[in-house]
């Protein structure tokens, strides 16, 4: 197939936190238009795309992104008009030739990566089917099972709590809809159990999910298992980490803050192997820090009750991703799609885990936005499982519509059964 790319334009929107991002918007000869805007973390690895940001402490405290928007309209534009919009790969290796560093430095790794996802929407509104169709190839027969990050860590007035995300795993059910509605449920009835367990109303933290109540991890997700049990969805909804140790690790002594007080790598495996053996745990997310490669080797020897899974190790670079394969040191990685920053850069990382028996699962960014792409990857790749964030604020809850939306507008699709995948 093929349909000329004919025109771009950008410009600054906000994100989902008020912060300036890049949108891109590409057309094709045949009337086809794609956008794309790249979502930014908050616990962000040192080896992602770097993010052009313009640093006027004038304009939204330095956050603007005229200098990327530039950047797309007098640099990357001119290069792809002409081109194929059905060629992503010549169109991503174009960018990054352009760009010329390791880390898209030069033109901005969210420049690049908005670029690219407008091009891919735009491949698909030409062929006139969904984004997720463009990529499975056709119908869909599965969509992932949500992961809710109900309860955030972090530092805190009185407390500092050193995992990130504690989240709810609903996957006792072959509907997607059930699965949504029992970790509504659940989220709803946390406010209840958080409220009698605080003596107040917990706080909403800053990425929508309450802020944790304890420094102790086994008592956060004791008060979680309580609101479980207290809906009646015992046995249905399992639990989840994503631990972001690298934020808490220090470099000094190598050692993590844990419950207030500093532990070894061996002490915090240890911890987390107590963790699994009380709850029912789908994955564990970067449990160490983002170099710690030894430490990850024994973590998926040591946790046989859970998935360890890098995101910071990893960073979706098919270059970590081997070594992490190579070495033994995860069961899989979180996929977001603007670590690498490119389109065919993301999907050339999934190709990999697939062949190789890594379990991907995609990801959404604390700085999100409304139409984020991670969605048409969770659905189009089939994947098992993906992470939503907490069900409050507008980005997050149009990522559960996205997933009740395409499973009721394709054949005989379902809940994706990741039975077989526990290892509890």
């Amino acid at each position: 197939m093929e349909d000329k790319i004919i025109s771009l334009r950008a410009q600054q929107i906000i994100d989902c936190k008020c912060r300036p991002a890049v949108e891109v918007e590409v057309r094709t000869a045949s009337g086809a238009i794609g956008r794309g805007a790249a979502p930014t973390g908050t616990s962000v690895g040192m080896y992602e795309a770097f993010v052009l940001r313009d640093g006027d402490p004038s304009s939204y405290k330095g956050l603007s992104v005229h200098k990327a928007v530039d950047n797309a309209v007098n640099i990357i534009g001119p290069a792809l008009i002409g081109m194929n919009v059905f060629d992503q790969r010549a169109i991503d290796d174009k960018m990054n030739a352009m760009d010329g560093t390791p880390d898209k430095s030069g033109l901005g790794g969210n420049t690049i990566y908005s670029a690219s996802i407008a091009v891919f929407r735009a491949a698909a509104a030409s062929r006139h089917v969904p984004l997720y169709e463009h990529i499975a190839g056709g119908n869909i027969s599965t969509v992932p099972v949500p992961c809710f990050n109900v309860i955030n860590g972090g530092r805190y007035e009185g407390l500092t709590q050193s995992f990130n995300e504690f989240l709810i795993v609903p996957y006792g059910t072959d509907s997607i809809d059930r699965s949504i509605e029992m970790a509504i449920d659940v989220f709803q009835k946390l406010a209840e159990v958080l409220t009698a367990f605080l003596g107040r109303k917990p706080q909403t933290a800053s990425s929508y999910g309450y802020a944790a109540p304890s420094d102790d991890p086994a008592i956060v997700l004791g008060l979680m298992r309580q609101a479980v049990d207290e809906c009646g969805h015992t046995g249905k909804i399992a639990f989840a980490l994503d631990c972001a140790s690298s934020e808490m690790f220090d470099k000094e002594t190598k050692t993590y803050l844990l419950k207030g007080r500093q532990v070894s790598t061996d002490e915090l495996i240890a911890y987390a192997k107590t963790l699994t053996e009380t709850f029912d745990m789908v994955f564990i997310e970067d449990l160490l820090d983002e170099n710690d490669w030894d430490g990850y080797r024994k973590a998926v020897s040591e946790l046989d009750r859970t998935i360890v899974i890098g995101d910071d190790l990893t960073v979706t670079n098919l270059e970590f991703l081997r070594r992490a394969h190579e070495t033994r040191a995860i069961d899989g990685f979180v996929l977001k799609p603007n670590q690498v920053g490119t389109i065919t850069e993301a999907m050339d990382a999934y190709a990999f885990a697939e062949k190789h028996g890594i379990i991907a699962v995609p990801s959404g960014r604390s700085g999100g936005v409304v139409d984020d792409v991670v969605m048409d990857f969770s659905v189009g790749l089939q994947v098992p499982f993906q992470k939503n964030g907490a069900p409050r604020s507008g980005e997050r809850i149009e990522k559960l519509n996205f997933l009740m939306r395409a499973n009721a507008l394709s054949p005989s699709c379902r809940l994706h059964d990741i039975t077989p995948l526990l290892k509890f």
